[in-house]
């Protein structure tokens, strides 16, 4: 069983407090009483805050835990601030060389320096204040109004008091002066008139200005405090609540269980609770109905076309600058104006206006003219009305660059051209008929070459194989090569490749030959020689 930790002066104090437990505990020794003279039962754990039901105790008994918040060191005491114990009269050493206080230094001394101190002229010695301590508990360091006069604000309500005082004393002020000016100035009976409206909307001004100052103290009368902005959930601040307690509550306008959802959290009602109900006669139509009119209505386009432009291009944001999303917004409004205007202009303009008030001329009234129309039997139009042709948004008959026809009065081979000068190029000048017959001569005689080119058959020039001469130039004419001398070239030419494939046969020294090289020696060269660019070479022996 755990037992609370006592500190002792000796030894032998504990030693005796342990026996006294024990004699308790045997019922050898009176039993240890409470404050409030009750025996304390040992048998309960010290750590515990309530008694168990088996032991039968009433309620719990331990010293500590039932009154560890109360101190009687502690105190609820503050500063008794400006107060004095004794006023001296003369300096007495140890005191503040400026003042005289002995309840402080000259370090530390709140009054003005003085040229002279309170030492040396030994004159104004300050009163001594009243220096306290005090032992707070742990609430009592962090309480804010700790040592605060509630009577001090008394001087507010005062203050308050009589600026509304003052402020209908201007009002009543400004109203006798108005019930003058009307009784003084009496003109002719239209200005009288048009003045005594304007006064009477004053007066109705001054009279709900002066019905507010007196309704002033009966302004709480329907507060709703709610927690804003706090550690605990906001700062204490006042919600009205604008219903007026005689409008029926918009859950009980349909009974009906399967009428509209009433969210008793946030106490709304999105759907209209009766929607076969007369729209005159109905005061209530659901949460919605806010949404889609008045100022809703309006911060929900500010705030598409916030969205809009800021798709398009433009820096603009609903919630980092909403004076400039709304400012833009009110521009956009007005050229959007503007422009509809204009178009509405441009259109009637064009085509006129059926709905204006002009007087259709009498005869399209009637549909009666003086134009005389000849039919025939079947109908058809003979005389007296002209055929209409269709007009064109485009520009019709313009010739350009002396061109008697338009552009795309010819077509010859899948080209369009001019009629006049035929001639396909579209900024091209007219020629005319002159141009025509150059044309015509200018394709008669290409006619005549192409039919002469295709007479002429040119063959192709054979090209005679020429022999490469043995140093790679072409062989000359004349030139003669000796069969004998030829073949012992190429002898010779074979013993020096072998030669050169067999490292053991070639000599240290070389040996250099300057005996001239005939033309069979180059030309036994030329044909034994490896030829790298031959497909053939592999196969050679």
């Amino acid at each position: 069983m755990a037992t609370a930790s006592v500190s002792f002066k000796s030894r032998e104090d504990h030693r005796k407090q342990l026996e006294l437990e024990e004699a308790r505990k045997a019922g050898l020794a009176p039993a240890e009483l409470d404050e409030d003279g009750k025996e304390i039962n040992p048998h309960i754990p010290q750590y515990m805050s309530s008694a168990p039901w088996y032991l039968n105790a009433e309620r719990p008994s331990l010293k500590h835990q039932r009154k560890w918040k109360s101190d009687p060191n502690y105190t609820k005491a503050w500063y008794d601030r400006g107060a004095k114990i004794y006023q001296a009269e003369k300096y007495r050493k140890g005191a503040c060389e400026n003042c005289g206080a002995m309840t402080h230094d000259k370090k530390s001394c709140m009054d003005r320096p003085r040229k002279l101190g309170a030492k040396w002229t030994n004159m104004h010695i300050a009163p001594d204040e009243k220096v306290e301590t005090f032992e707070l508990d742990y609430d009592g360091k962090r309480d804010r109004w700790n040592g605060y006069d509630a009577s001090t604000y008394a001087r507010v309500i005062e203050r308050y008091e009589a600026r509304d005082e003052a402020r209908r004393k201007y009002l009543k002020e400004q109203q006798l002066k108005k019930l003058e000016e009307k009784n003084n100035n009496q003109k002719s009976e239209e200005q009288v008139s048009e003045k005594e409206e304007e006064e009477e909307d004053d007066d109705d001004d001054l009279k709900v200005d002066e019905a507010k100052v007196d309704e002033s103290k009966q302004m709480d009368f329907a507060k709703v405090e709610k927690r804003v902005r706090t550690t605990g959930g906001g700062s204490t601040g006042t919600v009205r609540n604008l219903r007026i307690r005689e409008d029926t509550a918009k859950y009980l306008l349909n009974l009906d269980v399967n009428s509209a959802h009433y969210d008793p959290k946030t106490r709304s009602m999105r759907e209209d609770p009766l929607p076969d109900s007369d729209p005159n006669e109905k005061f209530y139509g659901g949460d919605n109905q806010y949404r889609v009119s008045g100022q809703a209505l309006d911060f929900k386009q500010l705030n598409i076309h916030a969205w809009e432009a800021f798709e398009k291009g433009q820096d603009i944001h609903m919630q980092a600058a909403p004076s400039q999303a709304e400012l833009l917004f009110k521009n956009y409004k007005v050229i959007k104006e503007k422009m509809k205007s204009k178009m509405k202009d441009t259109i009637m303009e064009k085509y006129g206006n059926a709905a204006s008030e002009e007087e259709l001329p009498r005869e399209l009234l009637l549909g009666q003219s003086e134009r005389e129309i000849e039919y025939d039997r079947a109908g058809r139009i003979i005389k007296g009305q002209e055929a209409s042709l269709p007009k064109s948004k485009y520009e019709e008959d313009v010739y350009i660059n002396n061109h008697t026809s338009v552009w795309g009065s010819w077509w010859k081979d899948h080209q369009w051209g001019y009629k006049c000068c035929k001639q396909m190029i579209r900024n091209s000048y007219c020629t005319g008929s002159a141009g025509i017959e150059a044309a015509e001569a200018a394709a008669d005689l290409m006619k005549v070459n192409m039919a002469r080119k295709e007479a002429l058959e040119e063959k192709p020039e054979q090209n005679e194989e020429k022999r490469l001469a043995t140093w790679g130039t072409e062989v000359p004419e004349d030139l003669v090569l000796d069969q004998k001398l030829l073949a012992d070239a190429l002898k010779k030419e074979d013993d020096r490749k072998k030669e050169e494939r067999d490292e053991r046969k070639r000599k240290y020294n070389v040996k250099w030959n300057d005996e001239q090289v005939t033309p069979e020696d180059m030309e036994a060269y030329r044909m034994k020689r490896v030829h790298h660019d031959d497909p053939m070479k592999d196969f050679l022996h």
